[in-house]
């Protein structure tokens, strides 16, 4: 992260609620119910007072649609990062989704055995790095200003408990995220630090 001269703003949303062709397990984007777009138009509404500057939404069509909509309410620009995507499925690809085949990978994420992969796909440590790439590009770019960036539940569950300096890894497992629930985080020079989790107020 550059040497930032006043603190910038990042608010990490989930998607909204999200339909798919199949059931089984897939990398496939899924499209927004009518309940997801409901969602997603009501995500302006608790950052409309935060003079969010621009989105960044992840490469998934079910995030794409979310990033669209609440930037459509806000009058801001939408940037599409791949980076932000969700972790992928791997070798669990057209496999039922229950069971969680991911439980026990997630679970070592989230105790920090971050080189954990999933079967035939990636690590814990590789979606920290691709996601805060791109958190960083936006403190970064838009200093001083406010940014929405939306992505998914695995993926931001795992990646912001671990530079946030005042989240321990595992603060995600009590508090899971809802669709459009949104993390406040807050960029200096000193790193990063969550400001507020799906509405709850954090300790900083």
């Amino acid at each position: 992260m550059g040497d930032l001269q006043c603190a910038a703003r990042v608010f990490v949303a989930r998607h909204g609620e999200a339909e798919y062709e199949s059931e089984l397990l897939s990398d496939a984007g899924g499209s927004l119910s009518a309940l997801g777009r409901t969602q997603a138009l009501a995500l302006a509404d608790p950052v409309a007072g935060e003079r969010i500057a621009h989105v960044y939404t992840s490469s998934m069509s079910r995030a794409v649609q979310t990033g669209e909509i609440v930037a459509a309410r806000l009058g801001v620009g939408v940037t599409v990062r791949h980076d932000l995507r969700e972790f992928g499925v791997g070798s669990h690809a057209g496999q039922p989704a229950e069971p969680d085949p991911f439980r026990p990978v997630f679970d070592d994420w989230l105790e920090g055995r971050l080189d954990t992969p999933i079967r035939g796909g990636e690590s814990g440590a590789r979606v920290i790095e691709r996601m805060c790439g791109v958190l960083e590009e936006a403190a970064d770019r838009y200093r001083g200003e406010a940014v929405l960036v939306i992505s998914h539940g695995g993926a931001i569950c795992t990646a912001i408990s671990n530079p946030a300096r005042n989240l321990e890894p595992r603060f995600p497992l009590t508090r899971p995220l809802a669709n459009c629930d949104v993390i406040e985080l807050a960029a200096d020079a000193d790193g990063w630090v969550a400001r507020s989790w799906a509405g709850e107020t954090l300790p900083m």
